[in-house]
């Protein structure tokens, strides 16, 4: 019954849209002050996102060395510990998504938007206070809660408040946030490597606090989306529940979204992952001096990231033509095959760093897609829960994958790893085949 009247208030909802565009806009001068206000704080939020998640990536190896008190990255503790607390970014990654995204529905974008934001800039930057690495795992796994959230309620938000048409491209637009976000993760180490002294790289994680100052703009200037609001209103108090996501004809989109996001995600962070530390491992074994690793190694992930924003383009311009569906499963078999083609054997640092890494790149903008194709198939009031789970509950299995072929990898040695990731891709992209159709709401 929840389920029935929460469609109906779906349909109330997607009516009075209108009051926030009276029709829909063609041309950026049209668009409202909402619309840009609400397009701003998601977009610099998934900026901010791509920033803080991206920092430890790029200084994992040297921080954890530090941590457990060793002096040699072959030490099979580094790897361990490090696949530890990426496990654990991940796995509050994936609850922040279904946290957030409830309160998201419950409490309002704006309101969670601005929670998710505080969450994640107050606890990276607390990393560089770490003493020890279950600490930094700690400090790690409450950011990524809010990071995880960031991603629901931005994504729901947008599709609240801009035209339905241009979904491809505000999508392609979040996702370029977050490549940005990376890419400044990347200058922000490069450049602190040149003048912070030796084993200080703890302290990149300063620079994550930055986003916190957003708050107190969204909770200004960006009210609440007038369609929730409406849903809102018009519920009574019956909302629905997030076991909603389980029940009915809403049940089957929940199972078949959540698996291709889970087989998907795990194969791209297993190389986000294990790709920095196998060039960081070849770097080293040449005899590369430790700060010309760090800036080779975040030279590579600019290049690789400036290639997913092309992309996120070319994601978007594709799902215009044949669908969101079918886009995916191209774009998610390119990025099975450019990782396997990378690793079947070995190859040299140029040929990574500037050829195969940037290829990989430039198919992970499958994940502009989800932004805008999954919060539309599901109703208003369990919108940001229903994304929020789906996309965001892959990040446990990301997180399972990490840890288990991190460990069966021989010391050292991560390409058996990044194999599995290619090889998950690829069945993302046969799973999604069964993806329902597009939602026009």
């Amino acid at each position: 019954m929840q389920l029935e009247q929460a469609r109906q208030t779906e349909t109330d909802a997607t009516r009075a849209a209108g009051e926030i565009a009276p029709r829909e806009a063609t041309r950026l001068g049209e668009l409202t002050s909402g619309q840009w206000r609400s397009g701003t704080a998601a977009w610099l939020g998934w900026l901010f996102d791509g920033l803080d998640m991206h920092l430890y990536t790029l200084v994992a190896a040297p921080v954890v060395l530090q941590l457990i008190g060793t002096v040699s990255n072959a030490d099979p503790g580094v790897k361990e510990k490090s696949a530890y607390i990426q496990a654990a970014f991940l796995l509050g990654w994936a609850l922040g998504g279904s946290f957030f995204g409830r309160l998201g529905d419950i409490l309002g974008r704006s309101r969670a938007l601005s929670l998710t934001i505080l969450t994640y800039a107050v606890c990276t930057g607390l990393c560089a206070f770490a003493q020890t690495w279950w600490q930094l795992m700690l400090f790690r796994f409450i950011a990524a809660l809010g990071i995880g959230g960031e991603w629901a309620v931005g994504a729901s938000l947008l599709s609240e408040t801009w035209p339905k048409a241009w979904r491809p491209w505000i999508a392609a637009m979040l996702q370029t946030g977050v490549n940005l976000g990376i890419l400044g993760a990347a200058i922000t180490v490069g450049l602190l490597s040149l003048v912070l002294p030796p084993h200080s790289e703890r302290y990149v994680f300063l620079v994550g606090v930055l986003p916190a100052f957003l708050v107190f703009w969204i909770r200004r200037h960006v009210p609440e989306p007038e369609a929730w609001q409406r849903a809102a209103r018009e519920s009574d108090g019956e909302r629905p529940r997030a076991r909603d996501l389980f029940r009915g004809s809403v049940a089957p989109i929940t199972l078949r979204t959540t698996t291709t996001c889970a087989l998907a995600l795990s194969g791209w962070w297993l190389f986000q992952f294990w790709q920095s530390q196998h060039l960081r491992r070849l770097l080293v074994d040449a005899g590369t001096e430790a700060g010309e690793v760090t800036r080779i190694v975040s030279a590579s992930f600019f290049v690789l990231n400036a290639m997913a924003i092309v992309g996120n383009f070319a994601a978007g311009w594709l799902a215009r033509a044949i669908g969101n569906r079918r886009a995916i499963v191209v774009f998610l078999a390119g990025l099975g095959l450019g990782i396997i083609a990378a690793f079947i054997v070995p190859r040299s640092v140029n040929s990574l760093a500037f050829f195969w890494f940037p290829l990989a790149g430039f198919f992970s903008g499958v994940f502009a897609l989800f932004t805008m194709y999954l919060p539309p198939l599901f109703p208003t009031l369990l919108r940001t829960t229903g994304a929020g789970f789906c996309y965001n509950i892959g990040r446990v299995a990301a997180a399972v994958c990490t840890i288990v072929f991190g460990l069966l990898a021989p010391v050292n040695d991560y390409r058996e790893a990044l194999l599995w990731a290619g090889a998950l891709a690829l069945v993302a992209a046969g799973w999604s085949l069964a993806l329902p159709g597009d939602s026009v709401t």
